[in-house]
């Protein structure tokens, strides 16, 4: 299966690309690395300058339909880069209009806020989100991972120490199992 990772051209935190990316790696899926820019995306460790990644496409060159996912890291300014382009929210929009499952982690729900696709869900982030999500009509909690059925599967979690569990529910509910 393919499954997009969609950020910023900068300030994702780094963990939360690569230890999700290897997990569907090993599944035998196919993770494609889509940014706002073309080139190389600028990762971070909290707010230290860490590795780069390449980038496979930019957004707005690809559609939700070729992907049979999505997955949101976060790290603080990544998500809220995004939220500020219009191409990347309206990839984010079109994943939930189409029933395709979507992962966020962390701080990345904001980008969930902005393509307002939160309202009548229940998801977890990092806990500076919660008045963003409750005000945007979604709920609240403070759990590992959750997941909410809703017309799509969606997954989050709050924080990098919550990735063995957010690894295992995407490779849980993510169509197939690598193939």
């Amino acid at each position: 299966m393919r499954i997009a990772f969609l950020m910023a051209s900068q300030g994702v935190e780094q963990v939360e690309l690569t230890d999700p990316w290897s997990a569907l790696v090993d599944a035998g899926h196919e993770p494609v690395l889509i940014s706002t820019k073309p080139g190389r995306v600028q990762a971070f460790h909290h707010l230290d300058k860490a590795d780069t990644f390449p980038v496979d496409a930019v957004v707005g060159q690809v559609q939700a339909e070729s992907f049979d996912g999505l997955v949101l890291p976060g790290g603080v300014a990544n998500p809220d880069f995004l939220r500020m382009d219009e191409r990347a929210v309206s990839f984010v929009r079109s994943f939930f209009q189409q029933g395709r499952p979507v992962a966020a982690i962390c701080h990345a729900p904001w980008t969930l806020v902005e393509a307002d696709v939160v309202r009548g869900r229940t998801l977890t982030s990092w806990p500076s989100l919660r008045t963003d999500i409750r005000n945007a009509g979604g709920t609240w909690v403070d759990e590992q991972v959750r997941f909410d059925q809703g017309p799509n599967k969606l997954i989050t979690s709050r924080r990098p120490d919550d990735l063995k569990a957010f690894d295992e529910a995407i490779l849980t509910e993510f169509p197939g199992r690598g193939g």
